[in-house]
């Protein structure tokens, strides 16, 4: 019985492994797809009816199947927030105005060290479990993530230099960070759906505070049909798909492990704006997929000896 129950086990976290590559599919397309619909509105009032309309789809879902948990509410609202301010509000506000203020390989740079400090974090907080395998992979992983963004060039590393968006993106650093290791403990016995569908109203309501300040609602019906059908994909694969599957990975697969997917993201968004908008890919930066996807079997698939 034991034996069946273990192998069950086993055989649901492999598959948790296979659905989490969904996760950096959808979050490097909706990354591509951002880009173009923020030359159309600002980038909060973006943000915010994106997770606006997945929280009301979310809470529509949640309340058809009767899966309201407003025991867990009264207990866990306080981490419910925290994991809302960070993962949704924080990071995404950070990130899409420290693009005005810097290059895109800067904050590409920053934000790819997010599963180095999670990692760390999630050995040292988390207790989770580290191994040589582990370690080898999350280091060609980050590598080749370096790669793809430079585009194997080391003067675009070292002429890089500090500004104040470069600052927000440290700040959305350190928000994703949270968000990844805070989570793992909210969502303790909690589902993921549930958990998504309130951090997402959570955050959307901050945001919509936000956009407020910035304006630039006026220019939402002027949108082309081209932004909304990107804001839609942004909406159903980028937010209501790709948190649930990250939160149920973070509570499945833990933190460490989880957040070693987000250095598919760029690679995904590298090869989104090539299909979407003709852009070309170098053959450094198909150096760099190579040694992303080789870091990534060697921590998560490949069997150790």
């Amino acid at each position: 019985m034991n034996g069946n129950m273990a192998k069950q086990d086993k055989t649901q976290w492999s598959s948790m492994y296979v659905w989490m590559l969904l996760v950096p599919l959808f979050w490097g397309g909706s990354f591509a797809t951002a880009k173009h619909v923020v030359t159309e509105i600002p980038p909060l009032v973006a943000a915010t009816i994106r997770f606006g309309m997945a929280g009301m789809i979310l809470a529509l879902i949640v309340t058809i199947q009767s899966v309201w948990k407003m025991d867990v509410l009264k207990v866990r609202w306080k981490g419910l927030l925290f994991i809302a301010v960070t993962g949704i509000f924080g990071y995404n506000a950070l990130f899409f105005v420290g693009l005005h203020y810097t290059s895109v390989i800067n904050g590409s740079l920053i934000i790819a060290t997010m599963p180095v400090f999670t990692a760390l974090g999630a050995v040292l907080f988390l207790k989770e479990s580290w191994s040589g395998r582990t370690g080898l992979g999350l280091i060609l992983t980050s590598i080749g993530v370096l790669v793809v963004i430079t585009e194997g060039s080391l003067d675009a590393l070292l002429s890089s230099s500090l500004n104040i968006g470069d600052l927000m993106f440290v700040a959305a650093l350190i928000c994703g960070v949270l968000y990844g290791l805070a989570g793992k403990a909210v969502m303790k016995d909690v589902s993921p759906l549930f958990t998504t569908t309130l951090t997402t109203l959570f955050g959307s309501l901050l945001l919509a505070v936000s956009s407020l300040l910035e304006g630039g609602w006026e220019r939402v019906p002027h949108m082309s049909w081209q932004g909304w059908q990107e804001m839609l994909y942004m909406v159903v694969c980028g937010t209501l798909v790709g948190y649930i599957i990250f939160n149920k990975g973070v509570e499945q697969i833990g933190a460490m492990k989880a957040s070693m997917y987000l250095n598919l993201v760029p690679i995904v968004a590298t090869l989104a704006s090539v299909v979407l908008y003709g852009s070309t890919v170098e053959w450094q930066q198909l150096l760099g997929m190579i040694i992303v996807l080789s870091g990534l079997y060697i921590a998560m698939f490949a069997k150790q000896k």
